[in-house]
């Protein structure tokens, strides 16, 4: 099975992870190991605290070992460092890809 990341960019992030990849992998039908998320830009509100789908990704993230991050700019820049689910880290790309380079055989941008 193939592992991916993905990198949360688009103004749709929100839906796109809600609605198709979060359900996807909590019923187990994906088709790919999810290893990893990076948030950025608006994105970083998703991985919030007291967020129902950032609590669904931390909850997944403990039981599936999905490494999750957000942009420290981003998050900095919003004053949300405070306010981010147990599980997600802040950093910057180079953080991230030493992170998970070596655990997936592909880096997707959504």
């Amino acid at each position: 099975m193939k592992r991916v990341a993905y990198i949360i960019e688009s103004n749709l992030g929100s839906y796109i992870l809600g609605q198709m990849i979060v359900p996807q992998i909590e019923e187990g039908r994906h088709g790919v190991e999810v290893k990893a998320m990076f948030f950025i830009h608006d994105n970083v509100y998703i991985p919030m605290r007291d967020n129902p789908l950032g609590d669904r990704l931390d909850r997944l993230a403990r039981e599936k070992g999905i490494y999750l991050q957000a942009c420290d700019q981003c998050v900095y820049m919003r004053n949300l460092a405070d306010k981010l689910i147990s599980s997600c880290k802040i950093g910057c790309f180079p953080d991230f890809y030493g992170a998970v380079l070596d655990q997936v055989d592909l880096i997707i941008t959504i």
